[in-house]
């Protein structure tokens, strides 16, 4: 443990001396937490079955131009789960701009006796573009406007490591810093797609006998080249495996409550209000974020391993089947 708390301490001082730069913003989510495969490549597969998520995420309601992303994804574990395969697909606009971004997963899971490995790798392209006929300009020929569409190519990595009840994850979600504009007399530098840094981690711990209420704290480190180093704390309660509620404080920006409910075997629903805490919150009404989550098992494909509990963070260990 002390091994393990000094490389956390190291990561940290790393991310917090890195140069300061120009950055193309990735969409940030606020229900990864249900949703670890926007952050993680190598969380693909850890449901075993077949998971299909969509999200909705209006950013700082009534601020104009504000963001608006939605997202689809989904993941699936093959020749009985040790491996995982996804995609991903996004659609991130802010005032006149767009970006969209579609990645392909594959993870590795290595199975110990009581803890498992997951080695995950993404790839796909990023579509950026900007739709100026939406802005009053002054001057259209001004070549601050002379951008874009642009397509580019980018990778990630990431691991997983999932223990009884807790996990931690590292990913490097976007590794190459595309340039996306190059006119220096424009901007005054180039703009450059970001490397994105987390690291994540959380664990369930059972607050009666019977296991029908259970604490979930959990915390994101989020680092952005040329953004300054962030964190959010999360704690959950979650409810005779139905319900999932509590709050997350995100460091210099919000406080956020969030709700997840179970209408069936196959479906969850949630829901998060971000609470700007910034000077944004005298323009904006705070954030809202949608969820809708939908899992099935293919016999054929998933035969009859286990599958973890919604609330869960997998399945330890190697592989098991149901009786």
């Amino acid at each position: 443990m002390r091994k393990f708390s000094s490389l956390i301490i190291f990561f940290i001082l790393l991310l917090s001396m890195m140069d300061k730069a120009l950055a193309q913003q990735y969409p940030v989510f606020s229900q990864y937490y249900f949703n670890e495969l926007v952050i993680n490549p190598a969380y693909a597969g850890n449901h075993v079955q077949l998971s299909l998520t969509s999200t909705y995420r209006n950013q700082w309601v009534n601020f104009p131009g504000a963001p608006r992303t939605f997202s689809f994804s989904g993941h699936t574990s093959l020749y009985d789960g040790k491996v995982g395969v996804g995609l991903l697909v996004n659609h991130d606009e802010i005032g006149s701009y767009g970006n969209q971004n579609v990645y392909g997963y594959y993870s590795y899971k290595i199975a110990f006796q009581k803890v498992t490995l997951s080695m995950g790798l993404q790839a796909g392209f990023n579509f950026v573009g900007a739709d100026f006929s939406k802005l009053d300009l002054l001057n259209p020929t001004d070549a601050s406007f002379s951008l874009l569409n642009t397509y580019k190519p980018n990778f990630g990595t990431g691991v997983y490591l999932n223990f009884k009840n807790s996990f931690i994850g590292l990913s490097v979600p976007f590794i190459m810093n595309s340039t996306i504009i190059s006119n220096a007399d424009a901007l005054g530098s180039a703009l450059k797609e970001a490397r994105y840094y987390f690291l994540r981690g959380g664990t369930i711990r059972y607050l009666n006998p019977k296991g029908t209420l259970k604490l979930n704290p959990s915390i994101l480190i989020r680092a952005q080249e040329g953004q300054p180093l962030s964190m959010d704390l999360n704690l959950g309660l979650i409810i005779h495996d139905i319900v999932s509620t509590g709050v997350s404080w995100r460091s210099g920006d919000a406080l956020i409550g969030f709700i997840d409910l179970k209408l069936s075997e196959s479906f969850h629903f949630a829901y998060s209000f971000d609470m700007t805490g910034s000077d944004l919150n005298k323009f904006s009404n705070g954030s809202h974020e949608f969820l809708l989550n939908y899992r099935t098992r293919i016999r054929k494909i998933h035969k009859n391993l286990e599958c973890p509990d919604y609330y869960g963070y997998g399945i330890n260990g190697r592989p098991r089947y149901k009786k």
